[in-house]
């Protein structure tokens, strides 16, 4: 079954939720977020990005990040920017990007249920990024980035959450990415009901985007209950935050690699060594590809397409098959010495939603010498590798549109 549980929201109101909403902590740079927190004091970086209101010196990991975090936390709520619901709502967020579109529920989920693998994972966490997601929802006392969930689309539900989407919404945003946000409150007693026991017929969850801050949840729930001598399961902090999209609305896009040297190769010898699995050749411009097993590579001002050779790819196999295995397996690993992406200081992972130019950018800049786009894995693919308890390699998938932290958050009390 799938638990997922209605509670009370904090929330921006209507007239500030367009300047609080904010991309989720982990797509930009600091830099990046003093940019663009200049100029508006209720954007909710000041909250999920909080070292952009302190001296650049310190390390992001300072106590007094988090601290400051939790300071202006507290300073929204008491100066009337973000207000907690009375009572305990479900709330549906959809997501408008171009001609796609994604509806999802807004719940908590059971912290035992993803302890117990009924909401399953794809991915390792790396354990810095995991200690700094602790300390974060622990001093701030709150949960203010929902984990991205899905779950194998079911007619029933769709009917339901369609019924809430033909009420008016409580927040309706197209902000300056063009992509638009529409937001519902669930208060009815009998759809809160009818959400609830749909959802608990759902056999599992798995985690789309949020490894870190689900974990982090894990953690928390497991350190408070440690301190709790009358911890009874029912504590807020038993749950976190999670959007919960259908599987068929799910959209993945490409997760590309950069590389910063040959490993001691020449481009002539690198090409040829290449050639021995994929077929390799010229392309007038850049080569995004159109199918599984081709790639993209971009060195010295060159695009090539590269296709994998027959027998390369074994297909029994759920993680071999994936094209950013393709790529490890065949060339970073063996070729340019890339053993472990996870912590190699040389290879770095560049979003599809950059583009190609993205990747030209980074090695015509003399950052990196090679480029390797690839075709993006699978809702399925994802969902088949969770289901057999294996692990996707890292930087595997990018979801996209991206949820907006701050128009809703949960707090662990």
């Amino acid at each position: 079954m799938a638990k997922l549980l209605p509670f009370k929201g904090i929330r921006p109101t209507k007239a500030l939720a367009e300047k609080v909403a904010a991309p989720p902590y982990d797509v930009l740079n600091s830099t990046e977020a003093r940019e663009m927190a200049a100029g508006n004091p209720y954007t909710f970086l000041h909250v999920n990005k909080p070292e952009i209101d302190l001296d650049p010196e310190i390390d992001m990991h300072n106590d007094k990040v988090y601290q400051k975090g939790a300071d202006n936390l507290q300073a929204f709520i008491s100066d009337g920017v973000i207000q907690q619901d009375a009572a305990q709502h479900y709330y549906v967020y959809r997501q408008i990007m171009g001609e796609h579109e994604q509806t999802g529920l807004v719940a908590v989920a059971s912290v035992e249920e993803y302890e117990q693998n009924l909401i399953k994972k794809h991915e390792f966490t790396r354990p810095e990024k995991e200690d700094d997601r602790v300390k974060h929802m622990d001093m701030l006392n709150a949960q203010v980035g929902p984990v991205f969930l899905t779950y194998q689309a079911e007619t029933g539900i769709d009917d339901l959450i369609k019924t809430v989407t033909l009420t008016e919404p409580e927040y309706d945003l197209t902000l300056a990415d063009g992509i638009r946000h529409i937001f519902w409150i669930v208060s009815d007693e009998q759809m809160l009901g009818n959400i609830e026991q749909a959802f608990a017929e759902v056999p599992c969850l798995y985690v789309a985007d949020g490894h870190h801050r689900s974990a982090a949840a894990t953690r928390v729930k497991n350190m408070r209950q440690q301190a709790n001598p009358g911890h009874n399961g029912a504590e807020a902090y038993n749950n976190f935050l999670v959007v919960v999209f259908p599987h068929d609305q799910m959209k993945i896009l490409d997760y590309n690699r950069v590389v910063t040297d040959l490993n001691g190769l020449s481009e002539k010898d690198f090409l040829k060594s290449i050639e021995q699995k994929f077929q390799v050749s010229l392309s007038d411009e850049p080569f995004k590809p159109s199918a599984l097993h081709e790639f993209g590579m971009y060195m010295d001002g060159q695009w090539y397409s590269l296709t994998t050779r027959d027998g390369v790819v074994d297909e029994t196999d759920p993680v071999a098959r994936l094209d950013v295995a393709v790529l490890q397996d065949n060339i970073l690993s063996p070729l340019l010495g890339v053993e472990n992406p996870r912590v190699d200081k040389r290879i770095d992972f560049v979003g599809g939603i950059r583009g190609m130019e993205g990747l030209e950018k980074r090695v015509d800049s003399g950052e990196c010498k090679v480029a390797f786009s690839c075709y993006p894995t699978s809702i399925e693919h994802l969902m088949a590798i969770a289901d057999a308890g294996e692990v996707m390699p890292p930087k595997s998938t990018w979801f996209e549109p991206k949820l907006r932290s701050g128009l809703v958050i949960h707090t662990l009390d």
